[in-house]
């Protein structure tokens, strides 16, 4: 299959355009609630404290990354349409449910089956969009699909706001996210199609889940692949779920502009680097093979001194510095997401991308579910937050180095 073809190419794009919506939702749905934290536990007292919240949090990365793998196996073996559309119906039945809690318990069940509906999304959607973008428009596609997940931290960042709505507040929030969600779901059923298989692919839909799981474990290259995945994500998790209620603190200012100024900045500016490094890996990628993993690394060295800027900016009581830094961190992390897809199609056949991108997911998703729980937990022990920032700073620069020990199928066919 090629995109050189202007019916292959228009129906690759529009695969693109058809799940930017649901990327965009998913996220929203994670940010809203990382927004709206003072309203949601000044309603729901029985949350209690940062660490239960932390556990929360956390609980919703478990489960996601526990059912990552079993999501990604399915699209594999089954289908990625029918992944992809029966984890936006179930993610907003749960999502309009949020909005109607009592109780701890029942927020900590509602973000558990969240974990679930969401984990049968990601791996089945850019796996498929690998699928349609064969050649040197595949880092751009991911890219734009990526942008939707920007999107939606940023929408969802302004969620803060809706405190001052009395008659609409968080729980109105999630159920009309939840309502548009189901109202989307039948047009992407009707529309969203899954690739032609390529000749000879019918045999690997036999492949057995342990013969999938070999094949990948074996890899070194796709082992560390998500060793590189799932570092900066310990980091990427706190910044996106704790910087709200981080900058509310620190700075004394209102809820809606903690949440604004923690998404808005910093995801705007990973959308518009997820674009360019996607542009800019394309074109890397016609002079040497591994082109993606060096626009990828150098938006991980990006980061490196942007967790340091962000974890000194409340000790030197400057707002701006942490501002700045959680754009240098975008920038990095734009570079950096946008092609974490394209570089595990060059490390595994297209058989295998939605259970490799799952077990990837499993990793980090389990880290960073560790690691809200675990600031929470030293929030409460009030240990320094320029401490923290800098050991994620640490894993950054190891991350440097494991990217670049990656071997693409293109240097295992020169070097046999």
């Amino acid at each position: 299959m090629t995109n050189d073809h202007p019916t292959t190419s228009r129906t690759a794009w529009l695969i693109v355009a058809l799940l930017f919506p649901v990327a965009l939702l998913n996220y929203l749905d994670r940010q809203m609630i990382a927004s709206m934290k003072t309203s949601v536990m000044g309603d729901v007292p029985s949350i209690g404290s940062e660490a239960n919240w932390g556990y929360m949090l956390g609980q919703f990365k478990w489960v996601y990354a526990f059912f990552s793998p079993i999501g990604g196996y399915i699209a594999d073996r089954f289908s990625r349409k029918y992944a992809i559309c029966g984890s936006l119906i179930v993610w907003s039945a749960i999502t309009y449910l949020t909005g109607h809690v009592q109780d701890y318990h029942e927020l900590l069940w509602a973000r558990t089956a969240m974990g679930i509906s969401e984990a049968f999304y990601i791996p089945a959607a850019l796996a498929l969009i690998a699928d349609y973008h064969t050649g040197n428009t595949r880092s751009r596609a991911v890219g734009i699909h990526q942008a939707g997940i920007y999107c939606g931290v940023m929408l969802g960042g302004f969620a803060g706001y809706v405190n001052e709505w009395p008659d609409f507040g968080w729980r109105g929030a999630f159920d009309y996210t939840g309502l548009v969600g189901i109202l989307y779901a039948l047009p992407l059923l009707l529309l969203i199609k899954d690739a032609p298989r390529a000749v000879g692919a019918q045999q690997t839909e036999k492949l057995s889940v342990l013969v999938a799981l070999r094949e990948l474990l074996t890899n070194r290259s796709f082992l560390l692949l998500v060793l590189y995945f799932t570092l900066p994500a310990v980091a990427a998790w706190v910044v996106r779920d704790w910087m709200p209620a981080i900058l509310q603190k620190e700075f004394n200012i209102s809820q809606g502009k903690a949440g604004v100024s923690a998404t808005l900045y910093w995801q705007a500016a990973a959308l518009v680097s997820a674009m360019v490094g996607g542009w800019l890996a394309d074109r890397w990628m016609r002079k040497t093979s591994r082109g993606r993993i060096y626009v990828s690394a150098l938006g991980m060295m990006m980061i490196v001194p942007a967790l340091f800027g962000v974890g000194n900016a409340p000790g030197w009581h400057s707002f701006e510095l942490a501002i700045a830094s959680l754009i240098l961190f975008g920038i990095g992390w734009g570079f950096f997401d946008g092609n974490n897809m394209p570089i595990l199609s060059q490390i595994t056949r297209p058989e295998l991308r939605a259970t490799g991108y799952g077990l990837m997911n499993l990793v980090s998703m389990t880290s960073g579910g560790i690691a809200d729980w675990g600031y929470g937990t030293l929030t409460d022990m009030k240990v320094p937050m320029n401490v923290t920032f800098g050991f994620f700073a640490c894993f950054c620069i190891l991350s440097v180095a494991l990217v670049l020990m990656i071997q693409t199928k293109e240097q295992d066919k020169n070097a046999a």
